[in-house]
């Protein structure tokens, strides 16, 4: 079980550079939506409409038999719910009108943009944390509604905080290392973009994931109530349920690299193509190469040489960024 952590006098940064999840119990008590969540649904659902700006939002619609886990059908070649576009007071409508029914599809709508959908939402949301907090860049601050919904366990490239404001919520946590003992699925389709596990955690098939047992053995759970904010550093694995008929959270994601910095993804994604399936003796290699111009400390391979001579391996600024895109790029289009 993950440990409270008493924010006070701590920054958001000092907390992340601590390196593991942390629960930040109560921080957002106050909220308006958490007031409106504990009268009913139905008072958190009018809340939320008043900042439906119209525009339409894209929802997740599964059928009941789901039990809300979105993922896969049982060949991975295709996801087990529907993609939808509508009305957030109509999802919202949809939800509502299928509480308490067994039969009722799952919805859930995530990842959405609070400034573009939901505008004046943040600013009446009351909550802890402004763009005082990430000094770096200022997050991508969304909202997540939906019934009783299952994301399973998936990594984000930025770091997070997710703020329970409506229903509980439990999250699964794993640190990075645990990736194999988590068997990812495809990297497409994907149920958002992000490869996830295809272990049911509800009900694990050890004899086929056999991993699964070291990577419990790992995880950190958060139970988390209304008001409570999870933070928990990039590269995380988790699974996320929402526990309640209906549910709802807004997260703070921010990365503190500089916005020129590229995506490691496209990177994990090039080395399948250019790395994977070398020899194993070509693969050794790269990795000690990997290791001294990438993953140790970032001055040493040029701090041998001459600074005029150090090209591209001198700390990179947006100008020498563009420079060795513009590199890449050439490379790609021979």
């Amino acid at each position: 079980m993950i440990e409270a952590q008493d924010a006070r006098g701590l920054s958001i940064a000092e907390l992340i550079d601590d390196g593991s999840p942390a629960i930040l119990r109560g921080i957002a008590r106050d909220a308006p939506l958490v007031s409106a969540g504990l009268k009913s649904a139905e008072a958190a659902v009018a809340w939320l409409k008043q900042f439906d700006c119209g525009r339409p939002v894209t929802a997740y619609v599964g059928d009941a038999a789901i039990e809300g886990r979105y993922g896969y059908v049982d060949d991975c070649t295709a996801l087990n719910f529907a993609r939808t576009r509508g009305s957030l007071s109509g999802y919202l409508d949809q939800i509502l009108t299928g509480l308490g029914n067994a039969d009722a599809p799952s919805i859930y709508i995530g990842s959405t943009d609070i400034n573009q959908y939901l505008p004046g939402l943040r600013e009446q949301a009351m909550l802890p944390f402004g763009d005082r907090d990430f000094p770096e860049n200022p997050p991508l601050v969304s909202i997540w509604i939906g019934n009783r919904t299952i994301a399973s366990a998936h990594y984000d490239m930025s770091n997070n905080i997710a703020v329970t404001l409506v229903g509980h919520r439990r999250f699964t946590l794993f640190p990075p290392d645990q990736v194999a003992n988590l068997y990812p699925g495809p990297l497409e389709p994907t149920p958002a973009g992000q490869v996830v596990s295809m272990v049911d955690f509800n009900a694990p098939d050890l004899a086929r994931y056999p991993g699964f047992s070291q990577a419990l053995a790992a995880a950190e759970v958060a139970e988390m109530e209304p008001g409570d904010a999870l933070i928990y550093p990039a590269l995380w694995w988790h699974q996320v349920e929402a526990l309640d008929p209906f549910n709802a959270m807004i997260n703070y994601w921010w990365n503190t690299s500089p916005r020129y910095v590229d995506t490691p993804q496209i990177t994990l994604l090039h080395a399948l193509l250019s790395l994977r399936d070398r020899p194993e003796h070509e693969k050794k290699g790269w990795r000690e190469l990997f290791d001294y111009y990438v993953f140790g400390p970032s001055d040493r391979a040029a701090a041998h040489l001459p600074e005029q001579a150090r090209g591209n391996l001198a700390p990179l600024d947006e100008i020498q960024a563009r420079r060795l895109r513009a590199q890449i790029l050439n490379r790609f289009n021979r």
